[in-house]
Protein backbone atom coordinates (compact mmCIF):
# COMPACT_ATOMS: atom_id res chain seq x y z
CA UNK A 1 0.00 0.00 0.00
CA UNK A 2 1.49 3.01 -0.96
CA UNK A 3 0.26 6.48 1.48
CA UNK A 4 -2.64 8.00 0.41
CA UNK A 5 -2.17 11.65 1.21
CA UNK A 6 1.14 12.08 -0.69
CA UNK A 7 4.57 12.78 0.99
CA UNK A 8 4.47 16.46 1.58
CA UNK A 9 7.42 18.48 0.97
CA UNK A 10 9.39 18.26 -1.82
CA UNK A 11 9.46 14.32 -3.09
CA UNK A 12 12.56 12.91 -3.87
CA UNK A 13 13.20 9.86 -6.57
CA UNK A 14 13.35 6.90 -3.53
CA UNK A 15 11.10 7.30 -0.27
CA UNK A 16 11.63 4.67 2.77
CA UNK A 17 8.35 2.45 2.86
CA UNK A 18 7.22 -0.17 5.43
CA UNK A 19 7.08 -3.48 3.23
CA UNK A 20 5.28 -6.51 4.99
CA UNK A 21 4.88 -10.46 3.55
CA UNK A 22 1.62 -12.11 4.49
CA UNK A 23 1.01 -15.74 3.59
CA UNK A 24 -2.69 -15.45 2.51
CA UNK A 25 -2.51 -12.35 1.02
CA UNK A 26 0.99 -11.43 -0.42
CA UNK A 27 2.63 -8.20 0.13
CA UNK A 28 1.52 -4.64 1.61
CA UNK A 29 3.20 -1.50 0.83
CA UNK A 30 3.15 1.62 3.04
CA UNK A 31 5.07 4.78 1.57
CA UNK A 32 6.38 6.94 4.55
CA UNK A 33 6.18 10.63 4.47
CA UNK A 34 9.17 12.38 6.13
CA UNK A 35 7.22 13.16 9.68
CA UNK A 36 6.73 9.51 9.66
CA UNK A 37 8.45 7.57 12.72
CA UNK A 38 8.99 3.57 11.27
CA UNK A 39 9.07 2.47 14.76
CA UNK A 40 5.57 4.27 15.73
CA UNK A 41 3.80 2.40 12.50
CA UNK A 42 5.68 -0.93 13.27
CA UNK A 43 3.79 -0.68 16.46
CA UNK A 44 0.68 0.03 14.96
CA UNK A 45 1.49 -2.44 11.95
CA UNK A 46 -1.07 -5.16 13.24
CA UNK A 47 -4.35 -2.36 13.20
CA UNK A 48 -3.06 -1.41 9.76
CA UNK A 49 -3.30 -4.64 8.56
CA UNK A 50 -6.83 -5.66 9.93
CA UNK A 51 -7.90 -2.30 8.64
CA UNK A 52 -6.71 -2.79 4.75
CA UNK A 53 -6.55 -5.73 4.44
CA UNK A 54 -8.26 -9.61 4.76
CA UNK A 55 -5.39 -10.99 6.67
CA UNK A 56 -6.85 -13.95 8.98
CA UNK A 57 -6.15 -13.28 12.75
CA UNK A 58 -3.29 -15.66 13.14
CA UNK A 59 -1.12 -14.43 10.16
CA UNK A 60 -2.06 -10.43 11.60
CA UNK A 61 -0.43 -11.64 14.66
CA UNK A 62 2.91 -13.32 13.37
CA UNK A 63 3.51 -10.89 10.81
CA UNK A 64 6.79 -8.24 11.15
CA UNK A 65 7.41 -5.24 8.50
CA UNK A 66 10.53 -4.78 7.12
CA UNK A 67 11.98 -0.83 6.01
CA UNK A 68 13.20 -0.51 2.56
CA UNK A 69 14.38 2.01 0.68
CA UNK A 70 12.18 2.60 -2.50
CA UNK A 71 11.28 4.62 -5.54
CA UNK A 72 8.89 7.81 -3.99
CA UNK A 73 5.39 7.52 -6.49
CA UNK A 74 5.41 11.13 -6.65
CA UNK A 75 8.58 11.57 -8.41
CA UNK A 76 7.89 12.52 -12.10
CA UNK A 77 9.72 10.37 -14.65
CA UNK A 78 10.66 13.17 -16.38
CA UNK A 79 12.90 14.10 -13.09
CA UNK A 80 14.70 11.05 -13.67
CA UNK A 81 15.67 11.95 -16.55
CA UNK A 82 17.91 14.95 -14.98
CA UNK A 83 19.68 12.53 -11.85
CA UNK A 84 23.37 12.04 -12.64
CA UNK A 85 24.14 10.72 -9.18
CA UNK A 86 25.67 6.98 -10.22
CA UNK A 87 24.40 5.74 -6.95
CA UNK A 88 20.89 6.96 -7.13
CA UNK A 89 20.52 5.51 -10.45
CA UNK A 90 21.76 2.18 -9.18
CA UNK A 91 19.00 1.79 -6.80
CA UNK A 92 16.62 2.97 -9.32
CA UNK A 93 17.67 0.87 -11.73
CA UNK A 94 17.57 -2.25 -8.60
CA UNK A 95 14.00 -1.41 -8.25
CA UNK A 96 12.93 -1.37 -11.43
CA UNK A 97 14.52 -4.60 -12.21
CA UNK A 98 12.90 -6.90 -9.53
CA UNK A 99 9.57 -5.50 -10.80
CA UNK A 100 10.16 -6.38 -14.36
CA UNK A 101 11.38 -9.56 -12.83
CA UNK A 102 8.81 -10.26 -10.79
CA UNK A 103 6.72 -9.67 -13.50
CA UNK A 104 5.11 -6.62 -11.11
CA UNK A 105 5.46 -4.59 -14.68
CA UNK A 106 4.40 -7.10 -17.56
CA UNK A 107 6.47 -6.61 -20.40
CA UNK A 108 5.73 -8.25 -23.92
CA UNK A 109 9.00 -10.53 -24.62
CA UNK A 110 10.85 -8.30 -27.12
CA UNK A 111 11.01 -5.40 -24.42
CA UNK A 112 11.99 -8.55 -21.24
CA UNK A 113 14.70 -9.56 -23.80
CA UNK A 114 16.11 -5.95 -24.59
CA UNK A 115 16.09 -5.35 -20.74
CA UNK A 116 17.29 -8.48 -19.61
CA UNK A 117 20.48 -8.21 -22.16
CA UNK A 118 21.12 -4.92 -20.20
CA UNK A 119 20.88 -6.70 -17.22
CA UNK A 120 23.56 -9.57 -18.50
CA UNK A 121 25.47 -6.17 -19.51
CA UNK A 122 26.06 -5.04 -15.79
CA UNK A 123 26.41 -8.73 -14.64
CA UNK A 124 28.63 -10.12 -16.94
CA UNK A 125 30.50 -6.87 -18.38
CA UNK A 126 30.27 -6.07 -22.25
CA UNK A 127 29.49 -8.61 -24.99
CA UNK A 128 32.90 -10.73 -25.76
CA UNK A 129 31.99 -13.06 -29.02
CA UNK A 130 33.81 -16.81 -28.22
CA UNK A 131 33.24 -16.66 -24.65
CA UNK A 132 31.24 -19.38 -23.57
CA UNK A 133 28.09 -17.09 -22.75
CA UNK A 134 25.31 -18.88 -23.52
CA UNK A 135 25.82 -21.44 -21.05
CA UNK A 136 25.89 -18.08 -18.25
CA UNK A 137 22.94 -17.25 -19.64
CA UNK A 138 20.68 -20.36 -19.25
CA UNK A 139 22.52 -21.29 -15.57
CA UNK A 140 21.25 -17.59 -14.33
CA UNK A 141 17.98 -17.22 -16.86
CA UNK A 142 15.83 -16.15 -14.18
CA UNK A 143 18.49 -13.52 -12.79
CA UNK A 144 17.98 -11.64 -16.70
CA UNK A 145 13.87 -12.69 -17.44
CA UNK A 146 10.56 -13.08 -15.30
CA UNK A 147 9.94 -16.99 -13.91
CA UNK A 148 6.86 -17.15 -16.53
CA UNK A 149 9.13 -16.68 -19.66
CA UNK A 150 12.08 -19.08 -18.36
CA UNK A 151 9.82 -21.91 -17.58
CA UNK A 152 10.08 -23.73 -20.71
CA UNK A 153 8.93 -27.65 -21.86
CA UNK A 154 8.00 -29.53 -24.96
CA UNK A 155 4.89 -31.26 -26.34
CA UNK A 156 0.69 -29.74 -26.16
CA UNK A 157 1.01 -28.79 -22.13
CA UNK A 158 4.02 -26.84 -22.35
CA UNK A 159 2.42 -25.15 -25.40
CA UNK A 160 -0.44 -24.51 -23.70
CA UNK A 161 0.99 -23.33 -20.51
CA UNK A 162 2.63 -20.70 -22.43
CA UNK A 163 -0.23 -18.88 -23.47
CA UNK A 164 1.06 -15.25 -24.99
CA UNK A 165 4.48 -16.51 -25.48
CA UNK A 166 6.46 -16.47 -28.55
CA UNK A 167 7.75 -19.53 -29.16
CA UNK A 168 11.83 -20.08 -29.08
CA UNK A 169 11.65 -17.30 -26.20
CA UNK A 170 15.09 -17.97 -23.98
CA UNK A 171 18.67 -17.59 -23.64
CA UNK A 172 18.92 -17.20 -27.63
CA UNK A 173 16.60 -14.30 -27.61
CA UNK A 174 18.19 -12.83 -25.08
CA UNK A 175 21.96 -13.54 -26.38
CA UNK A 176 21.27 -11.86 -29.51
CA UNK A 177 19.67 -9.16 -27.72
CA UNK A 178 22.98 -8.69 -25.41
CA UNK A 179 25.22 -8.59 -28.78
CA UNK A 180 22.91 -5.18 -29.43
CA UNK A 181 23.63 -3.55 -26.30
CA UNK A 182 25.97 -0.33 -27.84
CA UNK A 183 28.55 0.57 -25.54
CA UNK A 184 29.83 4.24 -24.43
CA UNK A 185 33.06 5.03 -25.95
CA UNK A 186 35.50 6.58 -23.13
CA UNK A 187 33.95 5.58 -20.01
CA UNK A 188 35.94 2.56 -19.30
CA UNK A 189 38.56 3.83 -17.03
CA UNK A 190 35.87 3.26 -14.16
CA UNK A 191 33.82 0.54 -14.16
CA UNK A 192 31.21 2.09 -12.01
CA UNK A 193 31.02 4.91 -13.82
CA UNK A 194 30.78 3.08 -16.93
CA UNK A 195 27.69 1.11 -15.93
CA UNK A 196 25.55 4.54 -15.20
CA UNK A 197 24.80 4.58 -19.01
CA UNK A 198 23.15 1.01 -19.03
CA UNK A 199 21.58 2.04 -15.64
CA UNK A 200 19.96 5.09 -17.49
CA UNK A 201 19.01 2.56 -20.73
CA UNK A 202 17.12 0.22 -18.79
CA UNK A 203 15.55 3.53 -16.70
CA UNK A 204 14.63 5.10 -20.32
CA UNK A 205 13.06 1.67 -21.56
CA UNK A 206 10.80 1.29 -18.10
CA UNK A 207 9.33 4.77 -19.09
CA UNK A 208 7.94 3.33 -21.83
CA UNK A 209 5.39 1.13 -19.69
CA UNK A 210 2.31 3.07 -18.42
CA UNK A 211 2.75 1.61 -15.07
CA UNK A 212 6.06 2.15 -14.38
CA UNK A 213 6.25 3.99 -11.04
CA UNK A 214 3.37 2.94 -10.08
CA UNK A 215 1.95 2.30 -6.31
CA UNK A 216 0.28 -1.31 -6.35
CA UNK A 217 -2.58 -2.82 -4.73
CA UNK A 218 -4.52 -6.09 -4.45
CA UNK A 219 -7.72 -6.87 -5.48
CA UNK A 220 -10.16 -9.22 -7.11
CA UNK A 221 -12.52 -8.41 -10.33
CA UNK A 222 -15.73 -10.51 -11.67
CA UNK A 223 -15.12 -12.88 -14.64
CA UNK A 224 -17.24 -12.67 -17.58
CA UNK A 225 -20.22 -15.29 -17.49
CA UNK A 226 -19.70 -18.24 -19.47
CA UNK A 227 -21.19 -21.39 -20.02
CA UNK A 228 -24.60 -22.66 -20.40
CA UNK A 229 -24.84 -21.66 -17.03
CA UNK A 230 -23.44 -18.51 -17.00
CA UNK A 231 -20.41 -19.04 -14.65
CA UNK A 232 -18.18 -16.36 -13.64
CA UNK A 233 -16.35 -16.20 -10.01
CA UNK A 234 -13.64 -13.74 -9.19
CA UNK A 235 -9.93 -13.11 -10.13
CA UNK A 236 -7.14 -11.99 -8.30
CA UNK A 237 -5.95 -8.28 -10.14
CA UNK A 238 -3.14 -5.52 -9.42
CA UNK A 239 -4.36 -2.28 -9.52
CA UNK A 240 -1.52 0.25 -10.35
CA UNK A 241 -2.12 4.09 -9.70
CA UNK A 242 0.80 6.64 -10.82
CA UNK A 243 0.66 10.49 -11.63
CA UNK A 244 -0.64 9.75 -15.01
CA UNK A 245 -3.92 6.98 -14.40
CA UNK A 246 -4.57 3.94 -13.10
CA UNK A 247 -4.36 0.45 -14.80
CA UNK A 248 -5.86 -2.82 -13.53
CA UNK A 249 -3.50 -5.71 -14.48
CA UNK A 250 -3.95 -9.77 -14.37
CA UNK A 251 -2.03 -10.98 -11.49
CA UNK A 252 -2.00 -14.68 -13.11
CA UNK A 253 -1.99 -13.61 -17.14
CA UNK A 254 0.39 -11.18 -16.35
CA UNK A 255 -1.13 -8.41 -18.73
CA UNK A 256 -2.99 -5.48 -18.49
CA UNK A 257 -6.70 -5.52 -19.00
CA UNK A 258 -7.76 -2.00 -18.28
CA UNK A 259 -5.67 1.09 -18.72
CA UNK A 260 -7.20 4.70 -17.95
CA UNK A 261 -5.64 8.34 -17.90
CA UNK A 262 -7.05 10.26 -15.09
CA UNK A 263 -8.92 12.61 -18.00
CA UNK A 264 -10.64 9.13 -18.58
CA UNK A 265 -12.00 7.88 -15.82
CA UNK A 266 -14.53 8.96 -12.45
CA UNK A 267 -14.27 6.91 -9.30
CA UNK A 268 -15.64 6.42 -6.12
CA UNK A 269 -15.28 3.96 -2.91
CA UNK A 270 -17.49 2.35 -0.88
CA UNK A 271 -16.81 1.38 2.15
CA UNK A 272 -17.56 -2.03 4.16
CA UNK A 273 -19.61 -0.12 6.64
CA UNK A 274 -22.00 0.81 3.99
CA UNK A 275 -22.00 -2.35 1.42
CA UNK A 276 -18.78 -3.68 0.85
CA UNK A 277 -15.13 -2.16 0.49
CA UNK A 278 -15.21 -1.68 -2.90
CA UNK A 279 -13.45 0.59 -6.03
CA UNK A 280 -15.17 1.75 -9.04
CA UNK A 281 -14.15 3.01 -11.82
CA UNK A 282 -15.79 4.47 -14.60
CA UNK A 283 -15.02 5.05 -18.08
CA UNK A 284 -16.70 5.66 -21.96
CA UNK A 285 -16.78 2.73 -23.93
CA UNK A 286 -19.67 0.81 -26.39
CA UNK A 287 -22.14 -2.15 -26.35
CA UNK A 288 -22.48 -3.35 -29.91
CA UNK A 289 -22.03 0.42 -31.19
CA UNK A 290 -24.31 2.04 -28.68
CA UNK A 291 -21.68 4.87 -26.28
CA UNK A 292 -21.88 3.79 -22.63
CA UNK A 293 -20.48 4.66 -19.59
CA UNK A 294 -19.17 1.17 -18.32
CA UNK A 295 -18.45 0.81 -14.40
CA UNK A 296 -15.81 -1.20 -13.54
CA UNK A 297 -16.54 -3.01 -9.54
CA UNK A 298 -13.01 -3.79 -7.69
CA UNK A 299 -13.41 -5.73 -4.78
CA UNK A 300 -10.56 -4.79 -2.00
CA UNK A 301 -9.97 -3.87 1.28
CA UNK A 302 -7.73 -1.16 -0.07
CA UNK A 303 -10.47 0.72 -1.73
CA UNK A 304 -10.17 3.19 0.49
CA UNK A 305 -6.24 3.72 0.04
CA UNK A 306 -6.46 3.72 -3.94
CA UNK A 307 -9.42 6.13 -3.94
CA UNK A 308 -7.57 8.73 -1.99
CA UNK A 309 -4.01 8.02 -4.02
CA UNK A 310 -6.25 8.63 -7.42
CA UNK A 311 -7.49 11.96 -5.59
CA UNK A 312 -4.05 13.08 -4.50
CA UNK A 313 -2.33 12.38 -7.78
CA UNK A 314 -5.22 13.99 -9.53
CA UNK A 315 -5.11 17.36 -7.40
CA UNK A 316 -1.01 17.21 -8.15
CA UNK A 317 -1.47 17.42 -11.49
CA UNK A 318 -3.71 20.10 -11.66
CA UNK A 319 -1.41 22.19 -9.24
CA UNK A 320 0.90 21.76 -12.10
CA UNK A 321 -1.47 22.60 -14.91
CA UNK A 322 -1.03 26.54 -13.72
CA UNK A 323 3.52 26.09 -15.16
CA UNK A 324 2.40 24.82 -18.12
CA UNK A 325 3.59 27.65 -20.72
CA UNK A 326 0.72 29.77 -22.46
CA UNK A 327 0.12 28.82 -26.08
CA UNK A 328 -0.52 31.55 -28.21
CA UNK A 329 -1.43 32.07 -32.01
CA UNK A 330 2.52 32.10 -32.83
CA UNK A 331 2.86 28.86 -31.20
CA UNK A 332 4.06 27.84 -27.42
CA UNK A 333 5.28 30.44 -25.32
CA UNK A 334 8.60 29.94 -23.33
CA UNK A 335 11.14 31.57 -20.85
CA UNK A 336 14.52 32.19 -22.54
CA UNK A 337 16.47 29.36 -20.80
CA UNK A 338 13.88 27.50 -19.92
CA UNK A 339 13.44 23.36 -20.79
CA UNK A 340 10.21 22.60 -22.93
CA UNK A 341 7.34 20.97 -21.31
CA UNK A 342 7.86 17.12 -21.02
CA UNK A 343 7.14 14.83 -23.80
CA UNK A 344 4.56 12.17 -23.22
CA UNK A 345 6.18 8.81 -23.82
CA UNK A 346 3.69 7.08 -25.91
CA UNK A 347 2.17 3.50 -25.16
CA UNK A 348 3.83 0.25 -26.86
CA UNK A 349 1.09 -0.56 -29.44
CA UNK A 350 2.15 -3.90 -30.71
CA UNK A 351 -0.63 -6.39 -31.84
CA UNK A 352 -1.65 -8.41 -28.55
CA UNK A 353 0.77 -6.05 -26.36
CA UNK A 354 0.51 -6.81 -22.52
CA UNK A 355 0.12 -3.44 -22.00
CA UNK A 356 -2.89 -2.80 -23.73
CA UNK A 357 -6.34 -2.70 -22.65
CA UNK A 358 -8.36 -6.39 -22.80
CA UNK A 359 -12.04 -4.62 -22.18
CA UNK A 360 -13.69 -8.00 -23.78
CA UNK A 361 -12.11 -9.75 -20.49
CA UNK A 362 -13.74 -7.32 -18.06
CA UNK A 363 -17.32 -7.87 -16.75
CA UNK A 364 -18.81 -4.19 -16.11
CA UNK A 365 -22.30 -2.62 -16.07
CA UNK A 366 -23.39 -0.61 -18.83
CA UNK A 367 -25.16 2.39 -18.59
CA UNK A 368 -26.59 4.79 -21.35
CA UNK A 369 -28.07 8.43 -20.65
CA UNK A 370 -31.25 9.03 -21.74
CA UNK A 371 -32.51 12.75 -20.20
CA UNK A 372 -31.98 12.52 -16.87
CA UNK A 373 -32.41 8.69 -16.10
CA UNK A 374 -29.84 6.07 -16.82
CA UNK A 375 -30.49 2.49 -17.66
CA UNK A 376 -28.60 -0.70 -18.03
CA UNK A 377 -28.08 -1.81 -21.21
CA UNK A 378 -28.76 -5.97 -21.22
CA UNK A 379 -26.71 -7.35 -23.84
CA UNK A 380 -28.43 -9.05 -27.34
CA UNK A 381 -28.78 -12.21 -28.01
CA UNK A 382 -27.60 -13.49 -31.64
CA UNK A 383 -30.60 -16.74 -31.03
CA UNK A 384 -32.60 -17.40 -27.80
CA UNK A 385 -31.40 -20.05 -25.68
CA UNK A 386 -35.62 -20.85 -25.64
CA UNK A 387 -35.92 -20.88 -29.17
CA UNK A 388 -32.57 -23.76 -30.28
CA UNK A 389 -34.09 -26.20 -32.27
CA UNK A 390 -33.92 -29.99 -30.62
CA UNK A 391 -31.10 -31.76 -32.72
CA UNK A 392 -31.61 -35.23 -30.95
CA UNK A 393 -34.45 -37.62 -30.68
CA UNK A 394 -38.29 -37.02 -31.01
CA UNK A 395 -39.23 -36.75 -27.05
CA UNK A 396 -42.38 -35.55 -25.89
CA UNK A 397 -40.49 -31.68 -25.34
CA UNK A 398 -42.80 -28.88 -25.73
CA UNK A 399 -40.38 -25.75 -27.15
CA UNK A 400 -40.95 -22.65 -24.96
CA UNK A 401 -41.55 -19.85 -27.12
CA UNK A 402 -39.58 -16.68 -26.10
CA UNK A 403 -41.27 -13.57 -24.79
CA UNK A 404 -40.78 -10.00 -23.84
CA UNK A 405 -40.23 -10.80 -20.43
CA UNK A 406 -37.75 -13.53 -20.68
CA UNK A 407 -35.93 -11.71 -23.15
CA UNK A 408 -35.57 -8.94 -21.16
CA UNK A 409 -34.44 -11.24 -17.46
Amino acid sequence: MDGTEGNGGQPGPADRSHRSSVSSVGVREVQLKPKHQPYKLGRQWQELLLRFTDAPDDDVAMDEPSLQFRRNVFFPKRRELQIHDKEVLRLLYEEAKGNVLAARYPCDVEDCEALGALVCRVQLGPYQPGQPTACALREKLDSFLPAHLCKRGHGLFAALRGRGTKAGTGEQGLLNAYRRVKEVAGSESEHEASLSPHYRAYLLKCHELPFYGSAFFHGEIDKPAQGFLHRGGQKPVSVAISLEGVHVIDSREKHVLLGLRFQELSWDHTSPEEEESVLWLEFDGDNEGTPVNKLLKIYSKQAELMSSLIEYCIELSQAAEPATPQESAAGPASAPGSSPPPTQHPQLRRQGSVVCSRIQHLSTIDYVEEGEQIKRVKPKRSTSFFSRQLSLGQGSYAMVQPTESLEQG
